[in-house]
């Protein structure tokens, strides 16, 4: 049976503010959970005054106090930047707090631009390949998902406190084939990030199940796709609550990273070009839109496509009460079973 969950960014609105952004995404989880989702995601963001999340782990202690038995994690922490030991530390913190509700999602890429990865202590690009799989191997050892750290490994008998007795579920999350290939060797659940990039993911998930292996991360292949969804009363309103998702998506493009999600008056009065508006139709291809009927028709296409367990719903409109609406209205559609 097909799950839902949501991936929230902390999306700054036009006329808000970072503070209102978290205080919505807090609010917004509290609403998956009644609605009935499997997980609530946030993600990590840097030196984008767009977006709130940049502390996924901080925001996670925030949600499981305010929740109760959703499955709550990092889409995800990014693991270039930071000591595996620290993350291991971070994340048993939470399991001890919220036990089996923990999923631990992790990214590869730098989640800003190089100014960031100098700022985090961890030159761009250094031991790209082999180190970010080394460090997936040195933090599943301190989460006890693999075997300690061997005789010869310079940290070789350091565990990771506090000591608690469940771990999280651990997920690779990409918009490539690259994290796909490492999650079928490790065990690790995959989650495409499709809102990111609406070519190729079909064919990344296939691979990941053909070659997966039980591993360090897991023992049976989990495939989640993650897309942007806008799901209103019918589909001429969806269409005009979209414009706001279509402009922030183009001004990214254009490098105005750090304005908040346009209002609909200003996707209305934007001044589109040609181009622009062949890059909006691109952009599409990232997106679901539409009233019920059509959103559920896309959402199962979309799913068997990816052969995928789970759609991870991304919804950006221009105010708290739209997004809310339209995570109500997917959750009508999809049926699922939620573990508790």
């Amino acid at each position: 049976m097909l799950k839902l969950g949501v991936l929230d960014q902390s999306p700054v609105l036009s006329g808000g503010d970072a503070a209102q952004a978290l205080r919505d995404t807090v609010e917004l989880a509290r609403l998956a959970e009644g609605l009935g989702y499997s997980r609530f995601w946030v993600s990590e963001h840097h030196n984008a005054t767009g977006l709130a999340g940049s502390s996924p782990e901080v925001l996670l202690a925030a949600l499981g106090a305010r929740t109760s038995h959703i499955r709550i994690g990092s889409g995800g922490v990014l693991l270039p930047h930071y000591s595996p030991y620290k993350i291991a530390e971070n994340f048993r913190v939470l399991e001890g707090l919220y036990p089996g509700r923990i999923d631990l999602g992790i990214g590869r890429a730098p989640g800003g631009m190089p100014l960031v990865s100098r700022a985090m202590g961890r030159e761009a690009g250094k031991d790209k390949e082999a180190g970010f799989v080394n460090s997936l191997h040195e933090l599943a050892a301190y989460l006890n998902l693999g075997p300690p750290l061997g005789a010869g490994h310079p940290l070789a008998g350091l565990t990771a406190s506090p000591a608690v007795q469940t771990r999280p579920e651990a997920w690779l999350l990409g918009s490539s084939g690259h994290s796909a290939q490492v999650a079928s060797a490790l065990g690790a659940g995959f989650a495409f990030a499709h809102f990111i990039n609406g070519q190729g993911g079909q064919g990344a998930a296939r691979e990941y199940r053909r070659r997966f292996r039980p591993g360090l991360l897991g023992a049976s292949p989990r495939v989640a796709v993650c897309v942007y969804v806008v799901c209103m009363e019918d589909d001429s309103q969806a269409e005009r609550e979209a414009t706001s998702l279509d402009l922030r998506l183009l001004l990214n493009e254009k490098g105005e990273f750090g304005r908040p999600v346009p209002s609909r008056e200003e996707a209305r009065a934007y001044p589109y070009n040609a181009a622009d508006r062949a890059r909006i139709a691109e952009n599409r291809s990232r997106m679901v839109v539409g009233g019920p009927a059509r959103v559920k028709q896309m959402l199962y296409a979309l799913a068997a496509s990816y052969g995928a367990d789970e759609i991870v719903v991304n919804c950006i409109t221009a105010d708290a009460a739209s997004r809310s609406a339209s995570l109500a209205r997917v959750a009508g559609l999809i049926r699922q079973r939620i573990a508790r």
